[in-house]
């Protein structure tokens, strides 16, 4: 699978997880105006990684680990040195040496890749690519003795939650600036010696034995802080892409994407909808992506079926719009087109599926296609097609598809809003705190798979009624679990119940694993919603909410908070008409 996207819309750890679930092999590309690095995997495990400009040095790494002295570098400096064009990789030399061990280097590898995610991850811009048709380690990293033939595969989820762990401590004591990729630390040589600038920190200079994957060739130089020109970005791609066309024809496409690169987006506000563009046509990825950016769409696209539910899930949990767009080619059948409709649509019946096809492909299944569930047909020009209109049918395309685009939003949960006022009606006529929990409850579990009332008690949560916890949700309300959860500081049910605000995003904490989740099980998006019912400027009671084991299906939030606040003044009052009653 080869895919492209923007960094700002795709974080890398979102990037990192889809790799390594999907077992991919490939080189990651990363780039921004604060230069480029590498991450290389093999089955979705790291191998490699470099940096912009090879300022982190193995032997700086290993000296600041404590797994060797600045004298012991300098020996193996010496040693690269006086082998000239045929000297060993460090590691190699150090290994030999007896000075470090398999482990030691392993370990090295690891706080190299953990440096670079963390810049990376630092950077507030940028985009992605996968190349999964080679892996390119030197031919001069690959003559090792029998002995060091071991392979070393990075655990790519262990290495980013260190990464992760990293970021974090350096963006509490404000150390990220300072973090690894400074002039004072990117030097390993000795005074009267310099490290071989080596240009990756592979595989095989850690003595892996030889991929069936890789392909073995003498990498460029990589250069970091280039000035990309993006019309000659383009210019590249079309030539590449639409040989076929005239001269003339290219400099079009070339000068419509290029005016779209340098022109301002129309819209900067956040992206809602987000476009995932399957499709093996090269240029129509590009073309799509260069629009999109320049609409302030977020967009991802590859050629490969598998992993489209990784990047479905990760979007869902970040409150977009999935926009999933489905490129048929000319001599496709539809066969396979409909069969992967059917599923998405049944999996993810929240997302939006396109196609985009040609006439020929609209007479093949077009019919077919809306009826398993595609919102729309575009109609998107073919060579095959429109000859020698080609070229102005696509300019003419790819101008007015981001505008279609953007009119695509969610559509709201049928039903929802006869729900909501019915349960508004409902409080009217009720006193009690349990009765009006449980309608929360109820009109909670429209739009979460599962729901629990927890009420508060002296410095815990007991739990009461449930919907789709015990029983399957069509079943309704369950009787009270009565489990106990302790109020403790950093939980997100503390939080609540202190501040009696409602709660919906991705936690996690001890007491949400420890006592919660040890009762009813994890969901399998920590996606949840927590919100309080408030009666007298006290937290009576909160209810809990996640989507168990089903996709996300992003909730209209401010219904249900809506009614919580209606409810808890409905409970104020009814509290306040009987001390009335008392009193007379």
């Amino acid at each position: 699978m080869s895919f492209n996207g923007e960094l700002e819309h795709f974080p890398l750890v979102d990037v990192i997880q889809l790799l390594h679930m999907t077992s991919k092999t490939g080189v990651l590309q990363l780039k921004s105006p604060k230069g480029e690095c590498q991450l290389v995997f093999n089955k979705g495990f790291f191998i490699s990684a470099n940096h912009l400009n090879n300022k982190p040095r193995i032997g700086k790494v290993l000296i600041d680990m404590d797994a060797i002295s600045q004298q012991q570098l300098n020996q193996a400096l010496t040693e690269q040195k006086n082998q000239g064009n045929n000297h060993k990789p460090l590691i190699a030399t150090l290994i030999e040496q007896g000075v470090i061990d398999k482990d030691t280097a392993y370990r090295g590898l690891e706080s190299l890749i953990e440096m670079t995610i963390v810049e990376v991850m630092s950077w507030p811009s940028g985009s992605f690519s996968l190349d999964v048709s080679q892996v390119s380690i030197s031919d001069e990293y690959r003559y090792f003795p029998e002995q060091l033939n071991h392979e070393i595969l990075l655990n790519a989820q262990g290495v980013l939650m260190d990464s992760l762990r990293i970021y974090d401590e350096k963006i509490r004591d404000g150390s990220l600036s300072e973090i690894f990729f400074n002039e004072e630390n990117c030097c390993d040589a000795a005074p009267e010696a310099s490290e071989p600038a080596i240009q990756e920190i592979t595989a095989d200079m850690l003595g892996l034995e030889d991929l069936d994957t890789v392909t073995k060739k003498i990498p460029d130089v990589f250069i970091g802080l280039k000035d990309h020109d993006s019309v000659d970005e383009h210019r590249r791609v079309v030539s590449r892409t639409l040989p076929e066309a005239t001269v003339e024809q290219q400099e079009q496409l070339v000068s419509f994407l290029a005016g779209i690169s340098t022109s301002s987006p129309a819209d900067t506000t956040p992206p809602v909808t987000a476009i995932i563009l399957l499709t093996q046509n090269e240029f129509l990825s590009h073309a799509v992506t260069t629009v999109c950016k320049h609409e302030n769409l977020f967009v991802f696209t590859t050629d490969e079926e598998n992993g489209l539910d990784i990047v479905i899930d990760q979007l869902l949990a970040r409150d977009l719009h999935p926009v999933l767009i489905i490129d048929i080619p000319h001599d496709s059948d539809g066969v396979q087109t409909l069969s992967l409709l059917r599923q998405k649509s049944s999996v993810f019946p929240q997302i939006s599926v396109l196609l985009a096809s040609c006439s020929h492909t609209w007479h093949t299944i077009g019919i077919n296609a809306l009826g398993v569930g595609t919102r729309s047909i575009i109609p998107r020009p073919c060579s095959r097609c429109h000859n020698d209109l080609y070229i102005t049918e696509l300019i003419a395309f790819l101008a007015g598809i981001c505008p279609l685009l953007k009119t695509i939003t969610p559509a709201p949960r049928p039903g929802l809003g006869h729900h909501f006022i019915a349960s508004f009606n409902q409080l009217k006529s009720l006193s009690e705190p349990p009765e009006v929990a449980q309608i929360l409850l109820q009109f909670a579990a429209l739009q979460f798979e599962r729901a629990v009332t927890l009420v508060v008690a002296q410095a815990e949560l007991i739990a009461e009624k449930s919907i789709g916890i015990v029983a399957e949700k069509t079943q309704g309300l369950s009787a009270p679990l009565m489990f106990h959860i302790p109020l403790k500081r950093n939980s997100v049910l503390q939080e609540v119940v202190e501040k009696g605000r409602l709660y919906y995003g991705q936690r996690r904490d001890a007491e949400l694993d420890n006592f919660l989740y040890k009762e009813i099980g994890a969901p399998h998006n920590p996606k949840i919603m927590a919100i309080p019912l408030i009666c007298r400027s006290k937290v009576v009671a909160v209810t809990y909410a996640d989507f168990g084991a089903k996709s996300i299906y992003p909730p209209q939030v401010h219904l249900i908070e809506a009614l919580a606040l209606h409810a808890g003044l409905l409970l104020d009052n009814a509290l306040y008409r009987k001390s009335l009653e008392k009193s007379v």
